[in-house]
């Protein structure tokens, strides 16, 4: 029988211990106004890992449906999730969560976690990425941005609220509406 042994490391990020894992890279934490990325590119063309953690264990998906944005005087991500993500569970279970954004070498990564379910398969460790936490909420050391989040509101979807009718259709034929999470943007993280 092979062993995975892991030689876990602590991360220090301006006094907050952020993680474990083998290697990891030096974060440091920024002002959210020093975001120097175009959210449309980042978000719908690079896409992001949405990551939670719930009963000590981690699941992540890939998102490119989502945004930036301020709302009761609070900076916020939203990040929208169908029912039937295993992720959604996670997210529901914890007051937490993260947005991570790689760099373009993790394409076929992030295709990959967006294509398979953590119920079927440990996609995580498949996918090779190594784990990190910042204040208990988990991320992966080869992003290049993370956004630390406290859950703030969350509502499903409904038909009748659709002012644009053909949305509907298009993207609900089986009615699997999303969740629409918006969440406090709490640490913004960048890669040193």
């Amino acid at each position: 029988m092979k062993l995975n042994v892991r030689i876990c490391k602590i991360l220090v990020v301006d006094n907050h211990i952020c993680g474990w894992g083998d290697p990891v890279k030096k974060f440091k934490e920024i002002d959210i106004n020093e975001i120097n990325e175009n959210v449309f590119k980042l978000i719908g063309k690079d896409w992001m890992l949405v990551t939670a953690e719930k009963e000590g264990q981690v699941n992540a998906m890939t998102a490119s449906w989502g945004g930036l944005g301020v709302i009761w005087s609070r900076n916020v991500a939203y990040v929208v999730i169908r029912p039937q993500r295993y992720t959604k569970e996670f997210i529901d279970g914890s007051d937490t969560l993260s947005l991570s954004f790689y760099d373009e070498a993790y394409r076929n990564k992030l295709n990959y976690l967006g294509s398979v379910s953590g119920r079927d398969e440990d996609k995580l460790a498949k996918a090779g990425l190594t784990r990190v936490d910042c204040d208990g909420v988990p991320y992966f050391d080869e992003a290049k941005l993370v956004l630390i989040c406290r859950k703030l509101y969350a509502q499903e979807y409904k038909p009748e609220c659709f002012i644009d009718k053909s949305l509907d259709g298009k993207y609900y034929p089986d009615k699997d509406y999303h969740t629409m999470y918006i969440v406090e943007i709490v640490k913004a993280l960048i890669e040193k």
